[in-house]
This record gives structure tokens, C-alpha cells and sequence, in this order.
């Protein structure tokens, strides 16, 4: 079969722009790149979204409610809660933290009676420990890098206190480097949390030999933490501290709070194991464990009421929007990791490098935001893929991505945490208005990717936006390409409609049909492409409206006049109809497309037009999951084929299935292959795909019987018999040369009837 017609958009480069630099570009440059560019096919199309769009598009997650997402907003700022947060029908102050209730001072001791409460509570791999109490002990002292929440402070306090020193000492944060040795005490353990190094001041080897001379002279010991990849470490190697699971967490705190079986009851909740899935830091599954003991109590067996699942929903959105603020809201993380995460939230699980290459253009694109003024700075080494992903709470895996040259492998990132993707992106959107101008102007350039998963994202991250802010993110961004003059451009703003549609933005069905009705043929064409991808949810609104599209600009040219379509115009939107129409034909809203196909074949004009070249496109489409013994079967063949199947042998599995009953799609596809071959507009193109069906049957049994049993259905006249025989015996087979086998067999076939 031939090939679909693909978008050739210019490859994306790496080279940044200024966000106004990112608009559409002059009318004429449009008229001139556009006219070099076709339209990608609707079946390609769909297949792009289906390949590229992230899980949480059509997943749960979608719909979370919350300050940030859906419903109250609870005047959370800088990772605190402005007031009390209602669960259920009483009030709960939750303070989340990983072990101690108030802060423990910047400096001086540390309480023997805080101590032994955090060991109380504290849980963590064994083996990971030992492993760092044996380097503590060789070498005196210890970098403990880990995530803000990841309970750091906690294990540099228990690595002090499995050596048996005592007292233990904290140390103010402010300290430089070179003064270290003057604040250790004798036969002491210090911990200096959130240690500050750059490169202006850094930590470097000689100094902590000088400290770590100190401490063995004082019989002493020190732990300092700080957050991964922190910059300005001249030959000290950190050790990372890895987080223990919350589960494991979580079963600590609750055995401490309340008793062993109380514990085991609360962690074999659903409702428990659901949060726990979002792998929450060590910090967080301690404040869970608060709030369990608050709404369960003590008593055994515990019982998930629906207050406690309700409060452990709300406990978990405002654990990960909690987050999502602490990173915007943290003046000391850098601008580049910044965008790193927002890039992050739009290729969540798609390949690393990827995302990587794209954040430095956003990281570009907000620093001439932030700061015009100072020369743009990118480092090309020095950040590893683990230091990255370990600040983002996020992993890298290993698997295959779809391509349209088949599956290849690669390293993939995802937020450990599906949410934090979702939540963050609208986050940057309505909290912090100021990245706008950049975060448009980066998604502008994504959408003009020469790669097909960039500029699918581009249409997702849009979707989140036009979900949270209808009206700007629709007058920013995408209604100015669906009125591009670049066809790749108006994919993408119905991509974009497609996926807002699926994340249950508002008012798209007005958007969709305003634009259907417009005088800009560029919004018509968009409107079309729209009601192909979402048109299923309601069928007989989107088939009306592909037909008064259609005619409304058959009209409009007939007529002449000023702003009279041309006749490529009026081509150009039936066969955009038809391709619409198609894809309804093989959605689960098949049944009324059918009816409403066979109904115009009995009208002249527009309809019956749209109706046999929508059939027609559907049948030159190929099965695209790209499984089972035949992938490049056609798919209305495949589904003749089981609909004949299925009108023998009628199971509850097949009355049941979604889309046409057997028996009527059996009928309509014949009906409609009938009077495609006897049209005479459409006589030619209807030949050659079923000449292209014939050959595809070469070597699959299943395409050849469904085949068997469809060409005498369509031989409902001598002249009709006399077509299709003709075509048997002369079509060439796929390289050319006399007919393949299978259609000799198939011609028996029709004349044994």
C-alpha cells in the first residue's frame, strides 16, 4: 500500500531563541515553508498520539483534585500550609517531618532524648548502613548527600550514634569550609546539616584532611550533609545516602506510635498500599504515620473508614504539591535544574538524553527572562544522569521506545512519583506566570521537533495548560497553530484538543465547533483533524459537523466573491473530512458511522462524496498495534473478517464487544465495497485497494478466507462479477509480473458462487 504523506517540519536545533523569537514568523515565510509541506496523515497522526503521549493523559492521575490541581486551594507557600487543612468532618494540623517535631537548633548539642527518640523511630537498610558506619569510623568524617526529604540529617545523627559517641554536636550551616577545625570538640560527634559549597567557596581535599587530622587527634567524628550534585567539592568524594523505602519507614513510626499488630493491620489497608505506591520520601511516610494512628486509632483489627481514605488522598495530593512548590520555591536551586524538572514534567518517561537536550533550551529561553543582561551559561559536563534524577525524585529505567522504524532501546526518566509531572507543570503555568513568555516560546520550538515524540509532548504539556488555564493557554499557543499556515503546526493544536479533551478541560466542544463554522479555512482544517480524535464521544454531532464543513466550503466556491474558498481549498477539506470520518468509522462510535454512511449513499452531492472516500480511506489503513500473525493486514479486512467469523458462532464475548454487532458491520462493509467499485468517481481508486487487499491475503490464510467470503458478496451483478474477475486475473502482484496465487484462488472462490 502506499505510504501516508508525513510532516516535514524543520529539525529542532539546540541552538536557544528569544521567547519573542519563538512566535510563528512572518505571514510570508509561513505561505512559503507551508506550501513545501503535507499534511500527515490521520491514520500516522493518531498513531503519534497513541505512541508518544504520557501515561498520565489517560491515567488516574489525571484527575487528582487538590490545592494545586482541582478544588480548594489551601494557601500553600514555601512548603507550608497556611492553615488548617479540613479532612473529613473535624480539623488536622499535619506537620510533616521525619522524626522530630521542632527543629532542632543550628548549633550546639543535640538532646540525648532526641536522640534516643529518632532511634526509636529511625528504619533503614542495615547492610547500607554498615557499609557508611565503616567508612565514617576509617575516615573520621563523612558527605552524606540525599534529596531534601529523603531523611539525611536523621542518618548522620544515627550513623553518630551507632559509633557511640557522645555528646553529639550540631554545627551552624554557615561555617566555612576552613573554619571546621575550630568547632570540633573533644570525643564528640558533629553533624553540619545542608552544608553550602560553590565554587567560589568550595570544600576541598586539603581542608578536610586538616579536619579530619583534628578529629582523630580529638577522638572525634563528623557527618555533613547536603543535597545531590552539590558544586564546589575539590577531591572529596560524598557518599549518597539512599532513602529506605516509606514502607519501611512508615512500619517503624507505626510501631513506635502504636504497637506491632496495630502496625500490621494499617500497612495491609488498600488504601495505605495506595499511597505508598506514590513512593513517598522518608519524611513524608512519617507524617503518614501521624495520621493513620490519628483517624485509626489503636485498636486492632483497623478498619478503613471512609474518612481515613479520604484523608489519606488528601494526604498524598498535598505531599506531592508540596513538593512541586518547595523546588520553584527554593532560591538556591539553580535556574538550569529548574527547567530541568519542568522538561522532566513534559517527557516524563520518554528518554533521558532527550529531556535533557530540550531543558537546556528551556533553561535558555527563562534565563533571558530572569536575567537579559548576564552572558548565558550552559556547563556540557559535570552533572550526572544519577545526580539529576536523584534532586527530581526521579528514576531511570531501561526500555524500548516506539519509532516509526520499529522499537529501539533506551534510558528513560520518569518522576518516581507518576503525579509530580502533571502537578508541576500546572503549577509553573498558574503559580508563577513570570516563566510564560519562556515556557511558550520553548513549547513553540518543540512543536517545530523534526521528532515526532517532541512534538507530541509539546501538544501534551500544551493540554495540561489549556486544562488549567483555558483562555490563555488557547490565545498563547494554540490557536495560533491551528491557524498556521505549517500543516505540522495544526496537528499539534489538535493533538493538543485531543488531549485536553482527555484531561476533561471545559468548553473544547465550542472551541471545536466555533472553529468548524469559521472563515479561516486553517481553523476549519484544525476543527476536522479535532473531531477525528475526539469525535467519538459524540458521534452524530461530529458527523454533522464534518458534513456542513464540507458543504458550507463546496458553497462558499460555487459562489465566488471575496473570501470565496478555491477549489483546493474545498479539495483539501474533503478529503481532511473523509480521513475524520475514517478513523470515526473504526472508533468504538462505529455503529452510528456505518448508519450514517449507508444513509448517504442514497443522497447525491457532498454526502454520498464524504461517505465513499471516508470508507475508502479507512480501508487503505493497516492494523498499526503492530502484534498477532498479520500487522499489516488492513484493518476493515481483519474486521470483516472476524464480523463474518462472529455471524456463525455467537458468543457472550462478541454480543458483548464494543463497536457494530457482527452481523450489521458484515453487511455495512460490504454494502459500502459495493458501491465504491460501481461509482463511477471512485471506481479506479477502489480497484487498486482492493488489489492491495488481494496481496496482502498472499500468505496469511486469514486475510485470504475473510476475502473468499467478501468477494462474492460483492458480486451482486453480472457486471459486478465481471469486475472483480477481470481484476483477479490481470492485477500484478506486488513487485509486478503476472498475478499472485492467491488471487487465482481467490477468483475460484468468486466463480464457485
Amino acid at each position: 500500500m502506499s505510504a501516508p504523506a508525513q510532516d516535514a517540519p524543520p529539525a529542532g536545533t539546540t541552538e536557544p531563541r528569544e521567547p519573542e523569537g519563538a512566535e510563528e514568523g512572518t505571514a510570508e515565510e509561513e505561505g512559503e515553508e507551508g506550501a513545501e509541506e503535507r499534511p500527515q496523515d490521520a491514520w500516522e497522526s493518531r498513531k503519534d498520539l497513541r505512541r508518544h503521549s504520557p501515561a498520565f493523559m489517560l491515567g488516574d492521575s489525571a484527575r487528582l483534585g487538590g490545592s494545586l490541581v482541582y478544588g480548594s486551594q489551601y494557601g500553600v507557600s514555601g512548603g507550608h500550609v497556611g492553615r488548617d487543612v479540613v479532612l473529613g468532618n473535624k480539623t488536622e494540623i499535619y506537620q510533616i517531618g521525619y522524626g522530630a517535631t521542632q527543629p532542632a537548633a543550628s548549633s550546639g548539642e543535640v538532646p540525648e532524648g532526641e536522640l534516643e527518640r529518632l532511634a526509636a523511630l529511625f528504619a533503614a537498610d542495615e547492610d547500607e548502613l554498615a557499609h557508611l558506619e565503616a567508612r565514617l569510623r576509617a575516615e573520621r568524617f563523612l558527605v552524606l548527600t540525599g534529596s531534601l526529604s529523603s531523611g539525611r540529617r536523621m542518618a548522620a545523627l544515627m550513623l553518630l550514634r551507632r559509633l557511640g559517641v557522645a555528646p553529639v554536636r550540631a554545627l551552624d550551616r554557615d561555617l566555612r569550609p576552613g573554619d571546621l577545625p575550630h568547632h570540633l570538640k573533644e570525643r564528640s560527634g558533629h553533624v553540619l546539616c545542608d552544608l553550602v559549597t560553590d565554587p567560589g567557596s568550595p570544600l576541598r581535599e586539603a581542608q578536610m584532611l586538616a579536619v579530619r587530622d583534628q578529629l582523630a587527634d580529638k577522638g572525634s567524628y563528623l557527618v555533613l550533609t547536603t543535597g545531590p550534585g552539590a558544586a564546589g567539592m575539590e577531591g572529596v568524594l560524598p557518599a549518597r545516602w539512599r532513602s529506605p523505602s516509606a514502607a519501611l519507614v512508615l512500619r517503624g513510626h507505626l510501631t513506635a506510635l502504636t504497637d506491632e499488630a496495630t502496625a500490621r493491620d494499617l500497612l495491609r489497608l488498600d488504601a495505605v498500599r495506595d499511597v505508598l505506591a506514590h513512593r513517598p520520601q522518608p519524611r513524608e511516610a512519617a507524617g503518614l504515620a501521624r495520621l493513620l494512628v490519628t483517624h485509626a486509632g489503636t485498636g486492632s483489627p483497623v478498619e478503613a473508614t471512609e474518612a481515613l481514605k479520604r484523608a489519606l488522598e488528601q494526604f498524598s495530593t498535598d505531599a506531592v504539591e508540596r513538593q512541586v512548590q518547595q523546588w520553584f520555591d527554593n532560591p538556591a536551586l539553580p535556574l538550569r535544574d529548574k527547567a530541568f524538572l519542568v522538561s522532566l514534567a513534559a517527557f516524563n518517561e520518554a528518554p533521558y538524553a532527550l529531556t535533557a537536550e530540550l531543558s537546556d533550551q528551556l533553561f535558555a529561553l527563562l534565563h533571558r527572562t530572569e536575567d537579559r543582561g548576564e552572558p548565558l551559561r550552559i556547563p556540557v559536563f559535570g552533572t550526572s544522569i544519577e545526580t539529576r534524577l536523584q534532586l527530581a525524585r526521579a528514576r531511570s529505567y531501561t526500555e524500548e521506545e516506539a519509532t516509526e522504524w520499529g522499537p529501539v532501546i533506551q534510558v528513560k526518566a520518569a518522576y518516581e512519583d507518576e503525579r509530580a509531572a502533571l502537578v508541576l507543570l500546572r503549577e509553573v503555568w498558574t503559580g508563577h506566570p513570570s516563566s510564560r513568555p519562556a515556557l511558550t516560546g520553548w513549547l513553540r520550538k518543540l512543536a517545530d521537533d523534526g521528532r515526532p515524540l517532541v512534538r507530541t509532548r509539546a501538544a501534551s504539556t500544551a493540554a495540561v495548560l489549556l486544562t488549567r488555564d483555558l483562555p490563555s493557554a488557547l490565545a498563547l499557543l494554540v490557536q495560533g497553530w491551528a491557524d498556521s499556515s505549517r500543516p505540522h503546526r495544526r496537528v499539534t493544536a489538535a493533538h493538543t484538543l485531543a488531549l485536553a479533551h482527555a484531561l476533561g478541560a471545559p468548553n473544547l466542544r465550542q472551541v471545536v465547533g466555533d472553529w468548524s463554522r469559521s472563515d479561516q479555512p486553517r481553523l476549519r482544517w484544525t476543527a476536522i483533524r479535532t473531531y477525528a480524535l475526539i469525535g467519538e464521544q459524540w458521534p452524530e454531532e461530529a458527523l454533522d459537523a464534518l458534513r456542513a464543513v464540507v458543504a458550507a466550503s463546496a458553497s462558499r466556491a460555487q459562489e465566488g466573491g471575496r473570501g470565496a474558498d478555491s477549489e483546493e481549498t474545498v479539495e483539501e477539506e474533503m478529503t481532511e473530512a473523509a480521513s475524520s470520518t475514517a478513523l470515526l468509522l473504526l472508533s468504538p462510535a462505529g455503529q452510528t458511522v456505518y448508519q450514517h454512511l449507508l444513509a448517504a449513499l442514497r443522497e447525491k452531492g457532498a454526502a454520498r462524496e464524504l461517505a465513499l472516500r471516508a470508507f475508502l480511506t479507512a480501508c487503505e489503513w493497516t492494523d498499526d498495534t503492530g502484534t498477532g500473525p498479520a500487522p499489516e493486514r488492513p484493518v476493515l479486512l481483519n474486521r470483516y473478517g472476524h464480523a463474518t467469523a462472529a455471524r456463525t458462532v455467537a458468543t457472550p464475548a462478541t454480543t458483548a464487544a464494543p463497536g457494530p454487532a457482527p452481523e450489521e458491520e458484515a453487511y455495512a462493509i460490504a454494502t459500502l465495497w459495493a458501491e465504491a467499485l460501481r461509482d463511477r468517481g471512485h471506481t479506479a481508486q477502489a480497484l487498486r485497494v482492493l488489489a492491495d487487499w488481494v496481496r496482502c491475503a498472499e500468505g496469511d490464510p486469514a486475510a485470504e478466507w475473510a476475502l473468499s467470503t467478501l468477494l462474492p458478496a460483492l458480486a451482486r451483478s453480472r457486471p459486478d462479477h465481471e469486475r472483480l474477475s477481470h481484476l483477479l486475473r490481470t492485477m500484478p502482484a506486488q513487485n509486478g509480473g503476472p498475478p499472485p496465487p492467491v488471487a487465482a484462488r481467490l477468483h475460484t472462490a468468486l466463480t464457485a458462487h
